[in-house]
């Protein structure tokens, strides 16, 4: 996660935490990500804050071109994935809509709820603009404004406002709608310019209060029709297809639209051999195999013949507006998650290897696959060992095990032996495949004990021995007798302790739920027939075990227990 955070872009967008399952369970907006994202890991939070951090164990984000377009890509984030710490959002009163009504005499009108039966447009993030951008259009453009025709020509018809449906039978509003769709897709130059205009007119005349009226017209003008490409208005579904590769691995990013919104991503980094383009060919036709949306915009590297042969109607490389700007937008996570792949994957997989190389090198065979022993008890109490697994440049927990030691109580070396035979002689029975290395958290004394073992097994496994200095810092590897002094900045030392700090972790963790199970013993729980409810009854009844001793078998009846458990309890407690 820290690593993943220095790797952050300072661009806007959206980010979204996931939980250990994989689930989304907060989304927000940032205008730089780096910076929002990593608030959550410093500082104190409050109550809510905090709960979710303690929760957060991944999270994913999706670059914008501006932080509006992270307000509205939120908002569909959430509707889709309806995040535990958001607030939910069931429909879209969050952000408004304009909508030019479907009627024989339309009207303009801010909307909460989308009506897909007039033409929409939006949503937009600040309400008060859309609201007065409306009135400045109403006034613009006749429309009609009232809510039912009157009988008679109103206001608005002799101040030019409306062309007056209640009193003309035919009434073009052809150009005035074409013109409004116009304005509200961002075609704004027309009647900016006379804004404009009119605002330096009021200036020269010294009519400030006129002059700030038109500058607020602007200012609304420009901030309800700046380009959105997070939501498109024709309410189809589409996925924008983006990708970047270099010599080693491929990034793909689909960016998904459905009706019009942008609500979801697909985004992955893998290696590839041969031809880049012909494993993204192979990799998109798997993925769209069974269901594909009403179009997927492909950037123009892809070739548009094998495109139309792969997908048919439903592949488009657009070349300008909106729908590029998309697919430019693809192509521009792609790239970022390339990027930060290499610096906080690859990089880290190639040091991976480097260490195993270097292990390789000095055991003089292969080594892919670990096991690594830790034994634990206190002053004789709950002796246990436990083995973890190392394979593939990863920690293979399904693997772990964990040994309560029967022919020993305090004796390491004896300990030693024990859990190497049950391990390994169980492994030959069952035909496992056998590790390349052993590690024993100890010295020369654990490693000529388990070699003893593997001997007698006809075993040939290297076995090497994690020795820790005074202070209990891993500072040397023992093998072939000889003692080989690790160097700190090595990437050989930081393999060896994280899988010493591993193994240690997991025995003291078993040992101290042995220890503790063994607190809270009691000699009935070796009787057959008595589980924790007949035991519980038991303890309650009898003041101690001297009295449960003296009991008769009548009492004993009496309490729902068989002449069985009667006789094996006595067995064990006299």
């Amino acid at each position: 996660m820290k690593d993943k955070l220095a790797h952050l872009p300072t661009e806007p967008g959206c980010y979204l935490m996931q939980d250990s399952k994989g689930d989304i369970i907060y989304v927000g907006k940032a205008k730089n990500l780096k910076n929002r994202v990593k608030s959550y890991f410093t500082g104190a939070h409050n109550e809510k804050t905090t709960r979710l951090v303690s929760e957060i164990r991944d999270f994913s984000y999706v670059l914008t071109n501006s932080e509006r377009e992270s307000l509205i890509l939120e908002m569909n984030l959430i509707k889709q994935y309806l995040p535990k710490y958001n607030i939910r959002l069931v429909d879209d009163k969050m952000y408004p809509y304009i909508e030019i009504t479907d009627e024989e005499h339309p009207k303009l009108q801010v909307i909460r709820q989308r009506d897909l039966k007039g033409k929409v447009f939006g949503p937009y993030p600040n309400v008060y603009a859309a609201r007065e951008t409306v009135n400045l259009l109403n006034r613009l453009y006749p429309l009609r404004k009232c809510e039912t025709l009157p009988n008679k020509a109103c206001l608005y018809y002799h101040i030019g406002q409306c062309l007056g449906p209640c009193i003309h039978k035919d009434v073009d509003y052809g150009d005035t709608v074409s013109d409004i769709e116009k304005f509200l897709k961002g075609d704004t130059k027309h009647v900016l310019k006379r804004l404009y205009e009119e605002m330096e007119s009021a200036s020269e005349q010294m009519i400030y209060e006129k002059a700030i009226e038109f500058r607020d017209m602007i200012m609304h003008i420009e901030q309800t029709t700046e380009k959105q490409i997070i939501n498109l208005n024709d309410f189809k579904d589409r996925d924008a297809i983006g990708f970047a590769y270099n010599q080693d691995d491929i990034a793909l990013q689909i960016l998904m639209i459905r009706s019009g919104k942008m609500v979801d991503q697909h985004q992955v980094v893998y290696a590839y051999v041969d031809d880049p383009m012909e494993s993204i060919m192979t990799y998109l036709s798997q993925f769209y195999e069974e269901k594909m949306p009403d179009e997927l915009l492909f950037f123009d590297k892809f070739d548009s013949d094998l495109l139309t042969e792969t997908f048919g109607k439903h592949a488009i490389i657009p070349q300008k507006g909106d729908k590029k700007k998309v697919v430019d937008m693809a192509v521009k996570n792609a790239e970022h998650d390339l990027e930060h792949y290499f610096m906080l994957y690859r990089h880290k997989e190639e040091n991976k290897q480097k260490a195993l190389d270097d292990l390789s090198d000095l055991i003089k065979k292969e080594i892919k696959k670990i096991d690594v022993f830790d034994n634990a008890q206190l002053f004789g109490t709950a002796p246990i060992s436990a083995l973890i697994v190392y394979h593939n440049h990863a920690f293979d927990k399904s693997s772990y095990r964990k040994y309560h030691l029967k022919s020993t109580t305090n004796d390491d070396y004896q300990a030693m032996k024990e859990v190497t035979y049950r391990r390994y002689q169980k492994m030959i029975m069952e035909e496992e495949k056998l590790p390349d290395l052993v590690l024993v958290d100890g010295g020369k004394g654990q490693i000529h004990a388990a070699e003893e073992v593997l001997k007698a097994l006809e075993l040939n496994i290297p076995i090497a021995g994690l020795k820790k200095n005074k202070r209990h810092q891993l500072e040397s590897l023992i093998y072939l007798e000889e003692e080989i002094l690790l160097i700190r900045q090595s990437e050989l030392y930081k393999l060896l302790v994280k899988i010493s700090d591993e193994v240690h972790r997991f025995a003291i963790d078993f040992h101290r739920k042995t220890r503790a199970k063994k607190a809270v013993s009691s000699p009935l729980d070796q009787i057959k027939g008595i589980g924790p409810a007949r035991k519980k009854m038991l303890l309650n009844h009898f003041k101690s075990i001297d009295d449960l001793r003296n009991a008769s078998v009548e009492e004993l009846k009496s309490l729902g227990l068989n002449d069985e458990i009667i006789k094996r309890m006595k067995e064990v407690i006299l």
